[in-house]
């Protein structure tokens, strides 16, 4: 990883107290690890534990270190079983791995981040969820310097705002609404980054003024309408994430893929339907499940849903007015979810998340569940 971002901050045990005597580490675990560059926290996390959020219960902070939750290229990590015959990883001090000897380094200064940063940083530092009222008070384009629709890097841009000189700014559009599933409700917008720029010349509205911004990166066309927020205020970003699983069981669903594809597999980024209002927070880790056909019992045998009639469905449809527990009696027969993968949060608001795929054992899909369980 070619970041220079020192992005690992793990929990102490203390976090799981529960784990220590029930952690379970691979059979396949080594004994002994290197840690190499473009290694992440989840990557090593995996290679000991079934379920990486665990780390913290098995990692063993070495006090003498200066800051003991960072792990860097070239450390040793060592397998060991403490007194109680609980698993421990810990670092050696300073100590890097160069064949055919080890020796000891003192510089150290970039950290393995829990995650790829080059997936997830241009959400973090750019891409905005905004609510309808908060793209109305942002500074709007008005046009440019030419009579053009679309914009390119060189133009001027006037903008309806004052905005200080010498000021840099993103420069985004209102993209798709992210919605409740269950009742269409309208959680947030998608804020699409478009270009970057700069303001040569400061606006007053009062007096009939507009700022003017040169554009100075362009991934899309810029356009009237779009809006500008500061690069500097709102969208600065940690790195530094806790893995953790909630206290709390919660329940939600993925409404959103930033690949906009219908499957997606690890390493993707989605949008879930629960944030800040759910108590969730950067570094939660989560479940993802899948709902299993529903089935319909007939004479002549069982049926998926997706196979019966126009009749059989309307009978499923029926059913479901009298609840979805199955019984003795029953003839739609609704299947339990199962689970298909995890995922990690690396960026929280009030009403939705974005998320990464950490693990999968199938492909995930838009309208997939998830929950803390």
């Amino acid at each position: 990883m070619k970041s220079h971002i020192a992005a690992l901050l793990l929990a102490t045990s203390a976090v799981f107290p529960a784990l220590a005597q029930t952690l379970a580490v691979k059979t396949s675990a080594p004994e002994r690890y290197v840690v190499k560059k473009g290694d992440t926290l989840w990557d090593i996390s995996s290679l000991y534990l079934n379920s990486p959020w665990k780390w913290p219960a098995l990692w063993q902070w070495n006090p003498q270190i200066n800051n003991p939750h960072l792990i860097y290229p070239g450390d040793v990590l060592s397998l060991h079983y403490d007194s109680e015959g609980n698993p421990r990883l810990s670092v050696a001090k300073g100590v890097r791995r160069l064949s055919p000897q080890a020796r000891v380094i003192s510089d150290k200064n970039q950290a393995i981040p829990t995650l790829p940063l080059a997936v997830m940083e241009p959400f973090m530092r750019f891409e905005q969820a905004l609510g309808e009222s908060d793209f109305d008070q942002l500074p709007m384009v008005l046009g440019s310097n030419f009579n053009y629709k679309m914009n390119i890097e060189g133009h001027l841009l006037y903008v309806k705002g004052d905005l200080p000189r010498g000021g840099n700014y993103g420069i985004y559009r209102k993209g798709d609404a992210y919605r409740d599933p269950d009742n269409g409700a309208i959680l947030a917008y998608e804020s699409i980054l478009v270009g970057t720029g700069r303001v040569v010349r400061t606006g007053n509205i009062e007096a009939g003024e507009p700022s003017t911004v040169k554009i100075e990166s362009v991934r899309r066309e810029v356009k009237p309408s779009d809006v500008l927020m500061p690069i500097s205020s709102g969208q600065t970003y940690s790195a530094n994430f806790k893995m953790t699983q909630p206290v709390q069981a919660i329940s939600g669903n993925i409404i959103a893929s930033s690949n906009k594809l219908r499957e997606f597999s690890t390493m993707a980024v989605v949008v879930i339907d629960l944030g800040r209002k759910d108590d969730l927070q950067e570094g939660n880790v989560l479940a993802i499940h899948r709902q299993s056909p529903t089935v319909i019992e007939k004479e002549t045998g069982p049926s998926y849903i997706e196979d019966a009639s126009s009749l059989d469905k309307v009978i499923t449809e029926v059913s479901e007015w009298f609840g979805e527990d199955n019984d003795e009696d029953s003839v739609v027969w609704h299947m339990p979810k199962e689970k298909v993968g995890e995922l990690m949060l690396f960026k929280v608001y009030d009403n939705i998340s974005y998320a990464m795929v950490t693990k999968t054992r199938q492909p995930v899909r838009v309208g997939d569940s998830v929950s803390s369980r």
